[in-house]
């Protein structure tokens, strides 16, 4: 206790002023000088209990931060209910619980990272391997030439697998990182089914399909391009799981309190049992297309949440059927 720099100069202190009120009371008579010295001892032993006392305490709580720091245990600050080290030992708690919170959030961060890495391997394993054996076909001698553009066709598809998989996840990445910024700006809905319908116009014309849009003056408060993206990957969903000949209908309402969106098709619909996951990264439903890539979907489930909306999947009438609200409070 006495290594302490302070408690030196507290001991220090009390002898002087003992021997100082000694000397004074010896010189006014003998007893006066003997309660004079019983009286300094007697402060400094209560003084120096008391330092002990909490000199002990202290050690106690730094022996309890050691054990923490080699286990996942919180700190019990119960044995700390007093003085100036209980403020201490409250604000010390108050840190370790953060710290604990901050490291259980680093470890589910890192589990969910290594997931996420394995998932993306597994889809991108896929079109490797498949790009692999068509060069290797590319590769023979008496390769005929119609068989050679074949392949190279499925060789740049493959491409363009691997580019729009590698967008797409960066774009999640992005916005899981939380590094997006979303422009705030008031949209026409028509425009925006517009702009998110337009890559989707040629496959529609192969496979004969008819787009329907119901919308008037509706507006939504949101990013253009970043909600093109959102809609046009649900657009895409609908048009690979309507057959040929089929519809899709795209209407707009607003209220007061939201600008809804709905998207419905008339396609295959969801198996019951594939809804609740959905909008889960890298998940495919029992109904899914050869092409999904089980991205789409939480893609654009990330970017209107993002907005402060909302985006429901059910089964319609005949098919599928979205609906999207983006709310003009915060909810």
């Amino acid at each position: 206790m006495f290594h302490n720099p302070e408690l030196k100069f507290d001991l220090y202190v009390f002898i002087a002023l003992a021997l100082v009120m000694s000397a004074i009371g010896f010189f006014i008579s003998i007893p006066c000088g003997l309660m004079a010295f019983v009286s300094c001892a007697l402060g400094a032993g209560v003084h120096f209990r008391t330092e002990r006392k909490r000199y002990t305490r202290l050690q106690n709580l730094t022996a309890d931060l050691d054990e923490l720091v080699q286990s996942d245990v919180p700190l019990s600050m119960d044995a700390y209910t007093e003085g100036e080290v209980a403020v201490l030992a409250n604000q010390i708690q108050k840190m370790t619980v953060h710290l604990l919170e901050s490291r259980n959030l680093l470890k589910a961060e890192k589990a969910h990272l290594a997931e996420s890495l394995a998932d993306i391997s597994h889809q991108l394993r896929t079109p490797l391997t498949a790009m692999n054996l068509t060069a290797s076909m590319l590769g023979a001698a008496d390769l005929k030439n119609e068989r050679r553009y074949e392949l190279v066709f499925e060789l740049r598809n493959l491409l363009n697998w691997i580019e729009w998989l590698t967008e797409s996840l960066l774009k999640l990445s992005r916005l899981d990182a939380g590094v997006v910024t979303m422009t705030r700006e008031t949209i026409p809905v028509c425009t925006l089914i517009s702009r998110s319908a337009a890559p989707l116009a040629i496959p529609m014309d192969l496979r004969n399909q008819k787009l329907i849009i119901n919308c008037d003056n509706e507006h939504f408060f949101g990013d253009v391009s970043w909600t093109s993206e959102a809609l046009g990957n649900i657009l895409k969903n609908s048009v690979e799981h309507t057959p040929d000949g089929g519809n899709i209908t795209v209407s707009a309402e607003e209220t007061v309190l939201f600008t809804q969106i709905t998207v419905e098709d008339t396609g295959t619909g969801f198996d019951p049992a594939d809804i609740p996951h959905l909008f889960e990264r890298f998940y495919k439903g029992a109904n899914a297309s050869q092409s999904s890539y089980g991205i789409g979907l939480a893609l654009a489930r990330n970017i209107i949440v993002a907005q402060n909306g909302t985006i429901q999947a059910m089964n319609g009438s005949v098919g599928a059927k979205f609906t999207i609200k983006f709310y003009k409070q915060i909810v």
